[in-house]
């Protein structure tokens, strides 16, 4: 009985000091989250950043201060059917909503665009507001454009999103490619990776000193890219294909490739990206929906209008869908496995995907996260590089002097 009560007592003497310790560790770093998404939401339903968006959002002004957030890298995304004319324009429109949010909040919120000028706007306990650009069709195959979205504040550029640009492949289209030559022989397969001009691209962003994401981008364009590049890329928001082999997760030759490269690795929540059985419970759950989801396709053709729609309505069964937070915490496991914990980082992807690991709800659970470090043994020092140590080593070596 004494050795139950002496076990008892000791556990929840740990319990009150981790619990402790790892908020005072969360609130105490630098934290950086690489990739939200909630620029887009806010022009697509008429939001407002500082307005309390609980139960509309991930993420507003508010909970980024709650979620012990400094550094959250905006990304400005728009699909590909905002093509030549308007994917540039469309760009600068979420570029503008951010301003507008900074000016109305200059206690609150600060843009950056500098390792110099994050650490001024952590020391003034302002959230770091950086810019990242996520689909190259955005600079409509223009280097002026590239140009002036860097003028405008944009730090990194994916090369590609889900679809490929004119001078690069992006990871969907070069994995349907391939699928389709396996059972066609006589097909032929797309040109893949950079041409020419996509290397001028990368090679035009190490000088302009802006970050090369390669989240999105196919293998080809990756392997170029890592080739092309003279310094350190960015993995925005992507996890390890070894442990859930989607297309757009990297294998661990391009992981490796990034560890040589200086690079860093920001892993996404997505449930699809953490977990090798959530695409077919999600396609069990689309088939259990299916008339309902038709019949709101009538009314609008968005399927991420339906899908949203659906995931509300029966959250129960979307929340028995989702992963372990373990699960988050094993892919990164494996990258510092394979590369070591100078080059891993989070890059949430909230307001950009319908399901995330189980307890990562909203903005606000981050500090969960470092809690989980602790408890597998990490220690402070390598908790704060995947906090935000990590993407300011590559952000200053991306720097021009």
């Amino acid at each position: 009985m004494r050795k139950s009560l002496f076990f008892i007592a000791w556990l929840i003497s740990y319990q009150l000091a981790t619990g402790q310790s790892y908020k005072e560790l969360h609130f105490g770093s630098i934290v950086v989250d690489t990739h939200n998404d909630i620029l887009t939401k806010l022009l697509e339903k008429n939001l407002l950043l500082d307005r309390d968006l609980t139960g509309k959002a991930h993420s507003d002004l508010y909970r980024f201060r709650k979620a012990g957030i400094d550094v959250q890298v905006f990304s400005i995304w728009c699909d590909g059917s905002f093509g030549k004319g308007k994917g540039f324009a469309r760009a600068n429109q979420e570029i503008d909503t951010l301003y507008a949010v900074a000016k109305r909040h200059p206690d609150l919120m600060m843009i950056v665009t500098n390792s110099a000028d994050l650490n001024k706007a952590v020391q003034q306990k302002k959230l770091a507001a950086m810019i990242g650009v996520e689909g190259g069709h955005m600079i409509e195959d223009r280097l002026d454009y590239l140009d002036s979205l860097y003028r405008r504040g944009a730090r990194y550029l994916t090369l590609t999103w889900n679809n490929s640009t004119d001078w690069a492949s992006s990871a969907m289209d070069e994995t349907a490619a391939r699928k389709k030559a396996a059972t066609d022989l006589t097909a032929p397969l797309p040109k893949m990776g950079l041409s020419d001009f996509g290397k001028q691209v990368v090679k035009r962003m190490n000088e302009l000193g802006m970050m090369v994401d390669l989240s999105h981008a196919g293998e080809q364009t990756f392997w170029d890219a890592i080739h092309t590049t003279t310094k350190p890329v960015l993995i925005s928001h992507s996890c390890a294909y070894a442990l859930c082999p989607v297309f757009r997760n990297l294998k661990d030759d391009q992981i490796k490739a990034v560890g040589k490269n200086g690079g860093v690795i920001h892993l996404n929540f997505f449930s699809g990206f953490l977990d090798s059985t959530f695409n077919r419970k999600h396609r069990e759950f689309t088939l259990r929906h299916k008339t309902e989801k038709d019949s709101l396709l009538q009314v609008n053709t968005d399927t991420f209008f339906a899908e949203h729609f659906l995931f509300d309505k029966y959250a129960a069964e979307v929340n028995a869908m989702r992963p372990p937070l373990s699960l988050l915490l094993d892919h990164l496991d494996h990258i510092i496995q394979l590369i070591g914990v100078d080059h891993v980082g989070l890059g949430s992807d909230f307001d950009g995907i319908t399901s995330t690991a189980q307890q990562l709800d909203d903005i606000t659970a981050m500090p969960i996260i470092t809690q989980e470090l602790l408890k597998r043994g990490y220690k402070s020092a390598d908790v704060r590089k995947v906090l935000g140590g990590n993407f300011i080593r590559v952000l200053k070596a991306n720097e021009n002097p």
